[in-house]
């Protein structure tokens, strides 16, 4: 067993800095980044029939930043983004969220480091039907402890932020696709959320519905947060600081923008 692999499988990180209820972090080395993807590997299955999904993949995510994954079906963006957002282990590689080291980090601690950290944005919205807009919104607060008064509070300011106060008691039927995307990127904010994780956020919209959606997620990371965005569309990825092109689970190229607003500014 490598020293490498020792050293993760020993005791965990308590120091009695770390908040409550989020796992112990090794010392930051840049507070600038929110997260960070070190040697990522996934495989599904075993043996002749395992399947590589990402190979060696490495990544970081800054505040003020917004980074695109583009590649064709298949290509492993969808499983990059689920292992950024801790909702799968890779098979080897670190993957680290605001300092927190997942690996050393508990099933119940990396749960509270999604519900207080990341947010996602899905392509089919993912809204609870039998909640309205502020319910919705305020749900991952109430589940993470939030007093119902103060989750409402806050779950209202979200919705004013997408221009969606005046739907907050709407239920998600009563709203259009647009509309119901807002709601999502206001639940993925909600409560100071910083890291956000968009899989094809406006697959489902019209060209203008979704530009107003990709400008409001672009506005978020202009505020501090950082984030993801899974596009098949070079239109919606000129919306990011960087793009990251993908293929076969390996990143391939990689085009930096230097002046993301350029690309925003009205066509002529």
């Amino acid at each position: 067993m490598s020293e490498r692999r020792r050293r993760r499988s020993g005791p965990r990180n308590t120091r009695s800095g770390s908040p409550a209820g989020v796992p112990a972090s090794r010392p930051a080395t840049d507070d600038g980044v929110l997260l960070r993807l070190d040697g990522v590997t996934m495989h599904y299955g075993t043996g002749h029939n395992s399947v590589m999904a990402l190979a060696g993949i490495d990544l970081t995510v800054r505040r003020g930043e917004l980074v695109a994954i583009m590649g064709t079906s298949g290509s492993g963006k969808s499983t990059l983004l689920t292992i950024a957002g801790g909702l799968v282990t890779p098979t080897s590689g670190e993957v680290v969220i605001a300092d927190t080291w997942l690996s050393e980090a508990s099933a119940r601690d990396v749960a509270a480091l999604r519900r207080r950290v990341v947010g996602f944005v899905f392509q089919d919205f993912n809204l609870v039907p039998a909640l309205t807009a502020i319910e919705n919104v305020s749900l991952p607060l109430e589940l993470d402890g939030w007093k119902r008064s103060k989750a409402r509070r806050a779950a209202l300011d979200a919705l004013r932020v997408v221009e969606l106060e005046d739907r907050a008691d709407y239920f998600p039927d009563d709203l259009s696709g647009g509309q119901q995307q807002r709601t999502a990127i206001a639940r993925a904010v909600v409560g100071g959320r910083s890291l956000i994780l968009a899989d094809e956020p406006t697959g489902a919209l019209d060209s203008q519905t979704g530009e107003m959606v990709l400008r409001m997620l672009r506005a978020r990371i202009d505020d501090g947060a950082g984030g993801i965005l899974v596009t098949h569309d070079p239109r919606h990825a000129a919306w990011a600081d960087r793009i990251i092109f993908l293929r076969d689970g390996r990143i391939v190229d990689e085009t930096r923008r230097d002046d993301a607003s350029a690309l925003l500014a009205p066509q002529t």
